[in-house]
């Protein structure tokens, strides 16, 4: 674990004790759109920052937006936040992180933004996609394994949005009500073990307001939680935009500003910090603060002195790394659905397969916001399944909707700290069109027993930063299609590439469905592997998949998506601890995915040993092929006098098996945060006394029961 050490704070306060005012102002502001400034005179450089969580971001001129080079910067495009979480796998999270570091060290960047670790307080959010869950738990024991993996290349990883940064709409503004139980156990936890487990080096202030405080102002989450409780050491930097005013964000742990125009000198950090200063508004010990613990976090990468000398190199657009890229997908997608066992197909008792959807045709790396990559390749869904099959099985391809190409331009990121509007309006006649041919050639291909494989889904004007959706149904006219293929050719496969949980009114009428996040350069492969069964699916949800979105606990008391003020009256019943807990119907629950093999767990144990809640059991794969399952512990405390959700994550395995294989499994929990709560009656932490201990595929498919005190 990368930490901050007591040498490296040493080497900070020497440099410290040379720095002028001047020299001071500069390290703790932008002298580019992506770098701070620097003291040269002393042999401080600046810090080279960059976007972003799914792969360094294309180089752009100092001072404006426009892009700069034409194929040196080309890298590999990572999986998004959701597919990493929905691999259950911290190995895989980790080999995420390796990947991004050494790419952001070979493009000469010090610090990478990344990962995303805000949860996931409902499906409309137009950045979900970089993030990772609607669960604490699972997102820090992602969000751990990807911060070590970015930093083992001598790379600060950039834990973001801190906190609380749940929409896009009116996010630069928004002042959110959100009760001191919810932060802790909700949407503080993955940013205390990002700090406690991952020794992050960097944190980013969150735009948005929490109980009517500027994240970038606040003390008491700069300075009373990040610092004093966590014992952050590491620097703060603020989202782009996000410093309001000098006096406030000066005074609290908030250590670089950065923001999106090139007026630099007039920066809040800038020219008013010095006037601000002078005129004894502001103490100058303020910015020795910020001063020291970005030296500290610079010496910690090697970028000091004769230290440089020894620090890593890193390579970008590797094969090795697009190697890594496809493991990390195989294991992200989800088998939904497989009544009657549809999946896989076989390659060797089919001549021809007709594929419909725009999305089996589309690349989704150049478009998302800060997430846009210019990536060295891509694989669609169709040229996955085109060079998996190799050229044996004759595959026809019909767009069945229409949904343009997105290609982002570098426009963006300024119009980005306004509210956006996108439109999905179609030429009524053209969709028709479309529909009907698709839908005639899957009859075609149903009578004559050839499969159909609809691939469709989101794309970036619906999983996009500055917007969020307004609805969960899917874009394009495609429900529409969708009904009409069910009822052409019952047998179609449904396959979808998005970000975001969609509504799905005819998934009583479908017998297989597939879900494939934007899972990197590799995921289109790694789809086609999956259907055709070169793959065994081993991806579970990272979130619930609701009924409709009224069913959604932010949604059924309309505070999602408000300008001005939102008010988080769920408290902490969020995702899938409302659902469960209130007894509330949901499509497919938190945790769920399907195998082409089964498993069973038998032999279950739960003791507590010491500090340490133990839970053992016996996995078996009962099939025919080789898979991998995810084994979930869940808790219900008990015994608190307050009220508690029904279940709660705490531990969890993915476990690989042989056909036939049986091995025992042991999921340790310590008990000091396996029963952790936040208690409203005596506003600290508490333990809860007991508990009921859950062991199961999903959280509603529950296997065995126990307790534990």
């Amino acid at each position: 674990m990368t930490a901050i050490t007591e040498h490296n704070k040493a080497v900070a306060r020497e440099l410290l004790g040379k720095l002028t005012l001047d020299e001071k102002i500069a390290i703790v502001h932008a002298a580019g759109l992506f770098k701070s400034g620097d003291a040269s005179r002393v042999g401080i450089p600046s810090f080279k920052m960059d976007d972003g969580p799914m792969g360094v971001r294309a180089e752009l001129h100092n001072d404006n937006w426009a892009p700069l080079y034409n194929t040196r910067d080309y890298v590999t495009y990572l999986p998004s936040g959701s597919a990493v979480a929905s691999t259950w796998n911290p190995d895989l999270a980790r080999a995420t992180g390796e990947v991004l570091g050494a790419e952001a060290r070979g493009r000469g960047k010090d610090v990478i933004l990344g990962p995303s670790i805000n949860i996931k307080r409902g499906p409309l959010c137009g950045r979900n996609f970089e993030y990772m869950s609607e669960d604490p738990v699972l997102t820090a024991a992602q969000g751990v394994a990807y911060i070590q993996g970015v930093q083992k290349s001598d790379v600060a990883a950039c834990a973001k949005h801190y906190a609380a940064n749940s929409q896009e709409t009116d996010r630069l503004d928004v002042d959110e009500t959100i009760s001191e139980r919810a932060l802790r156990e909700i949407y503080l936890p993955a940013f205390e073990a990002a700090v406690k487990e991952g020794g992050v080096l960097s944190i980013m202030g969150a735009y948005n307001l929490v109980n009517g405080e500027q994240c970038c102002e606040s003390k008491k989450l700069l300075d009373d939680i990040l610092r004093d409780e966590y014992g952050f050491e590491g620097f703060v930097v603020s989202d782009w935009s996000a410093v309001k005013r000098t006096k406030e964000s000066a005074e609290v742990g908030l250590d670089v500003e950065m923001s999106v125009t090139p007026n630099f000198d007039e920066y809040y950090f800038a020219q008013p910090l010095k006037k601000a200063v002078e005129a004894g508004e502001v103490k100058e010990s303020d910015i020795d603060k910020k001063v020291l613990n970005v030296l500290a976090v610079m010496d910690a990468l090697h970028m000091l002195g004769d230290d440089r000398k020894s620090r890593k190199a890193g390579s970008y657009a590797t094969l090795d790394h697009a190697r890594t890229v496809l493991d990390i997908a195989r294991e992200s997608i989800v088998l939904l659905k497989n009544d009657g066992n549809l999946l896989p197909l076989d390659e060797h008792k089919m001549s021809r397969l007709l594929v419909v959807g725009a999305n089996a045709d589309r690349i989704h790396s150049n478009g998302g916001g800060s997430a846009v990559i210019k990536a060295l390749h891509e694989v669609s869904p169709l040229l996955g399944l085109n060079g998996t099959l190799g050229g044996n099985v004759e595959i026809e391809y019909v767009e069945g909707y229409e949904a343009q190409q997105v290609n982002q331009d570098e426009s963006w990121q300024e119009e980005s700290l306004e509210n956006s509007t996108g439109s999905d309006a179609n030429d009524a006649e053209r969709a028709r069109a479309l529909r009907d041919e698709a839908v005639a050639k899957a009859r075609e291909y149903a009578k004559l027993g050839d499969p159909v494989l609809f691939i469709g889904g989101l794309d970036h004007e619906h999983d996009l930063e500055g917007r969020d959706r307004t609805d969960m149904r899917l874009p394009y006219g495609q429900d529409e299609l969708i009904e009409a293929l069910l009822d052409a050719a019952p047998n179609t496969i449904l396959a979808f590439v998005a970000g975001s949980p969609i509504e799905m009114p005819w998934a009583a009428k479908a017998k297989a469905i597939v879900w494939n996040w934007y899972a990197g350069c590799e995921s289109g492969t790694a789809l086609a592997e999956v259907l055709l069964g070169h793959v065994n699916p081993s991806g579970h949800l990272p979130e619930t998949f609701p009924v409709a979105l009224a069913d959604e606990p932010a949604h059924a008391i309309g505070t999602f998506g408000l300008k001005g003020h939102v008010d988080y009256q769920e408290d902490i019943y969020v995702g899938y601890r409302y659902f469960v807990t209130k007894q509330v119907p949901v499509l497919f629950p938190f945790g769920h995915g399907l195998s082409y093999t089964s498993f069973e767990y038998s032999d279950f144990a739960v003791k507590r040993e010491g500090d340490i809640i133990r839970v053992t059991f016996t996995a078996a794969n009962t099939g025919d092929r080789a898979g991998k399952t995810v084994a979930q512990v869940y808790l219900g405390l008990e015994g608190t006098g307050e009220d508690r959700p029904a279940k709660e994550l705490k531990g969890f395995a993915k476990v690989e098996l042989a056909a036939g294989e049986r091995r025992e499994v042991t999921i340790d929990m310590p008990a000091d945060k396996a029963l952790r709560y936040w208690s409203n009656k005596a506003n600290a932490y508490a333990l809860a006394p007991e508990a009921e201990v859950f062991v199961g595929k999903s959280v509603e498919e529950v296997t065995h029961a126990g307790r534990v005190a």
